[in-house]
Formats: C-alpha cells, sequence, structure tokens
C-alpha cells in the first residue's frame, strides 16, 4: 500500500511540475504603467498631495469656522482665601471646581484667510504637476532602457544568425582544403571569423543583461522573477511636426511651465497678505463659565444649584491695530515682492528653455528620420552585397579577408539601421509629449 501511495506522489509530482505560471510578455506601456505604480517618487509625491488637500481644508476651516476651546479644573487651596459668596478672607481648607466654554473667530484679517485657502489651491495644482513630472521623468527613463533591452536582443539575433552562417562556411572551407581548393591559411582565417562572431554573439548577450537589469531597476522588479519583454516595434510613420504649434502647445501642457506659473500665482497672493497684515483685524469674542466652591464648616448650595446659579457668559468684539512690530510687516512684504519678482523671472526663463527644447526636439526627430531612411537603403544594399558574397565565397572566387569586409559592412548596416529606428521613436514621443500627449498614452 505505501508503495502504491508513492508511485502515485511521484506522478502527481510530474504531471503538475511543467505547469508553472509564466511571466507575462510586458509591452512599453505595461512597463511604464508598471515602474509609476511601483514608484517610491510617486508615492512621497502622493503623499504631498494629501498634505496639500488637508493645508486646502485647514484653510477653509480657519476662514469660515470658529477656535473653540473648552476647559475645567479643580484645586484645594489650603491657607487663606477669600469667600467668593461674601468676599471676605478664612483659613480653612476650600475646594474650588471651575468649567468654561470659549469661542472666537476672525470677522476680518485683511483678506489673509481667503487668500490662505487660494494659496493652498495652487499649491494642490503645484504638487499634481510634481507628479505628472515625476511620471513623464520615469516614463522616459523606462523608455530608454526598454528600447536598449529590444536593440541588444534583436542585434544578439543577427550574430546568431551570422554564427550559423561562419559555421557552415567553415565547414566547406574544411572540405575544399581536402578537395586543394583551398589552402590552410584560409581555412585559419575562417575559423578566425566564427570565433569573431561567437565573441560578438557573447558580449551582446551580456549587453543585453546589462540593460534587462536596468530596466528592472526602474520598474522595481524583483531580480529573481523572470522579465520577458515584447520585442515587437510599433511601424514606422514619417511625420511632420510645426514647432510654432508645438511650442503653444507646451506652453498650455507642459507640466514645468504650469508649476513655473502656479508659482508665480502663489507669490503673488503671498505678497498680498504681507501687504493686508498691517491692516487692523476684527475679531469676534463669546464665551460661557460656571463654578463650584466650598470649605469645611460652611454651608455650601448642592453642586447643582452652584452650577447654575454661577453661570455666566460673555461676548466681546475686539479690534487690533498692529503699529508697531519692529518692522518684521516691511521686512516681510520686501521679501515677498522678491520672491514674486524671482517668480516671475523663473516663468520666463522655463518659457524660453521649453520653446528651446521644442525647437530642438523637432530638429533631432527630423533628423533621426531622414537618418533611419537612409540606413534602411544602406541595410538593404550592404544586406544584398553580403549575401553575393557569401555566394562568392562558396565558389571559392573571393577571399575570407574580403568576406569579412562585406560582413562587418552588413553587421554596421543591421545595427545601424536598428538604432536609428529606436532613436527616431524615441525623438517622436518626445515631441509629442510636448505637444501634450503623455508618454504612457502613445503606446
Amino acid at each position: 500500500m505505501l508503495k502504491n501511495i508513492t508511485v502515485f506522489s511521484l506522478f502527481i509530482v510530474l504531471t503538475l511540475a511543467p505547469i508553472r505560471a509564466e511571466s507575462r510578455l510586458m509591452t512599453l506601456h505595461d512597463c511604464m504603467e508598471y515602474a509609476i505604480s511601483k514608484s517610491t517618487k510617486i508615492k512621497i509625491q502622493k503623499a504631498d498631495i494629501s498634505d496639500k488637500r488637508l493645508e486646502i481644508r485647514d484653510a477653509v476651516l480657519s476662514a469660515f469656522t470658529p477656535v473653540v476651546n473648552a476647559s475645567t479644573y479643580a484645586y484645594y487651596n489650603f491657607g487663606r482665601s477669600i469667600d467668593p459668596q461674601t468676599n471676605t478672607y478664612f483659613n480653612q481648607t476650600s475646594f474650588h471646581n471651575n468649567y468654561s466654554l470659549s469661542a472666537y473667530i476672525d470677522l476680518f484679517d485683511g483678506l489673509s484667510a481667503v487668500n490662505n485657502i487660494k494659496i493652498s489651491k495652487t499649491g494642490l495644482l503645484i504638487s499634481q504637476s510634481q507628479e505628472k513630472q515625476i511620471e513623464a521623468d520615469i516614463c522616459l527613463a523606462v523608455m530608454e532602457a526598454y528600447y536598449n533591452v529590444v536593440y541588444y536582443s534583436r542585434l544578439c539575433i543577427v550574430y546568431k544568425n551570422l554564427v550559423k552562417d561562419a559555421e557552415q562556411a567553415l565547414s566547406l572551407a574544411k572540405k575544399q582544403e581536402e578537395l586543394g581548393v583551398k589552402g590552410y591559411a584560409d581555412v585559419i582565417q575562417m575559423e578566425a571569423d566564427l570565433a569573431d562572431r561567437q565573441y560578438d554573439v557573447i558580449s551582446t548577450e551580456n549587453m543585453a543583461t546589462d540593460q534587462l537589469m536596468t530596466l528592472k531597476a526602474l520598474l522595481f522588479w524583483d531580480e529573481d522573477e523572470e522579465l520577458n519583454v515584447d520585442q515587437s516595434l510599433p511601424d514606422f510613420i514619417e511625420e511632420s511636426f510645426d514647432p510654432e504649434m508645438i511650442t503653444l502647445l507646451a506652453m498650455d501642457n507642459n507640466p514645468e511651465v504650469k508649476m513655473a506659473a502656479w508659482n508665480v500665482e502663489s507669490s503673488k497672493r503671498e505678497l498680498r497678505v504681507a501687504k493686508w497684515s498691517l491692516l487692523p483685524t476684527v475679531t469676534l469674542y463669546g464665551g460661557w463659565n460656571t463654578s463650584y466652591y466650598t470649605y469645611s464648616g460652611y454651608m455650601a448650595e448642592s453642586y447643582r444649584n452652584q452650577f447654575r446659579n454661577n453661570m455666566g457668559e460673555y461676548i466681546e468684539l475686539g479690534f487690533t491695530v498692529p503699529l508697531y512690530n519692529r518692522l518684521k510687516g516691511v521686512a516681510n512684504i520686501q521679501k515677498k515682492k522678491h520672491a514674486y519678482n524671482n517668480a516671475r523671472l523663473e516663468l520666463d526663463q522655463k518659457k524660453m528653455d521649453i520653446e528651446m527644447e521644442v525647437k530642438r526636439a523637432v530638429q533631432d526627430c527630423e533628423g533621426a528620420s531622414m537618418a533611419y531612411l537612409q540606413s534602411l537603403r544602406k541595410s538593404s544594399v550592404q544586406e544584398e552585397a553580403f549575401r553575393l558574397n557569401q555566394k562568392k565565397l562558396e565558389q571559392g572566387l573571393i577571399s575570407p579577408l574580403e568576406f569579412q569586409t562585406a560582413n562587418n559592412n552588413y553587421l554596421k548596416g543591421k545595427s545601424d539601421e536598428l538604432n536609428s529606428l529606436l532613436k527616431y521613436l524615441i525623438k517622436q514621443a518626445v515631441v509629442k509629449y510636448y505637444s501634450g500627449i503623455d508618454y504612457i498614452n502613445q503606446f
């Protein structure tokens, strides 16, 4: 019976062993989405956004709701004291218990509370734009690493195919040497070519592994978990862009420009708050209190009666004029003026930087497009030349050195074609980003 159970258990293990959850093929969009969801910078920024929302809530409550305080105390007094009832001194130990409730609200504070609400809302918009900027930086870094993985992975396939061709060529050369058609030097040269191609395969695989590790780091991917990257690339679509139109769109949509503009608005309102802080403030106060007391030998009223009879209320209207505070208000106004002027200068500088970046991005995209089309033609010609020289080598019409030159030209053509395509895709994505399309929404 035990033997049958063991055999059955082994059958179950062997049957279920191949059934493993294969890792999902990650597209570029998947990688960007995953990186954003795992990024510590995004999590920190989301916490900051949550804080900004709390600041808005606090500003609204500060502007439209009173401050309410409640207090109570109880104490024994040992020694001489005053009788609250007769207002005479006595020396007995006494007990006192007091309750109070107070509230106040600013009726006019130079509109500081209203401006603080607007400043808090602007701070939230700035924080949200910072999140957008962080997402854009993450997506761009992921896209570059992703395309590097695709580049070296595809290049490795080309090298492996050339290794097969070199192995076939070496096998043919050895047979031709036996027949006396080729010499020993030619065979050695063919072996050297094969060794070069095998070295290129190993080197390219190492580069692909290194870039995959970089991509995993950006994704916060578990190093022990396999990451399968979709190596398919979008078709080449040549597009023309209007730099002036894209510049206008960037001024309206770019997070950095928005942050600079909102910093100007926030600095302007802070300057207003600083100026209006020199105005008088009007505050409304109100309160209620009651108390209880007793001492030895005194026939005090009950706690309930004293709580009711000693009850009192008050209402007060306060008017405060800031006359002299060691010129702190004047100094604060000057600082806010400088901050406001600096914010405007930073906005102008940011607009100039974005305009130059857009022109450079459009120019780079157009240059990458022309480079890719040229590399495509060059690669096609070099591949045709390689195939022809491969046939000539088999027929003994060219030397191995001449074939190696054609082989190297073919490799360079393929490498340049793939590299220029990936560069164009990145440059194209950057231009579209400036036109208002987020990186993650482009794929």
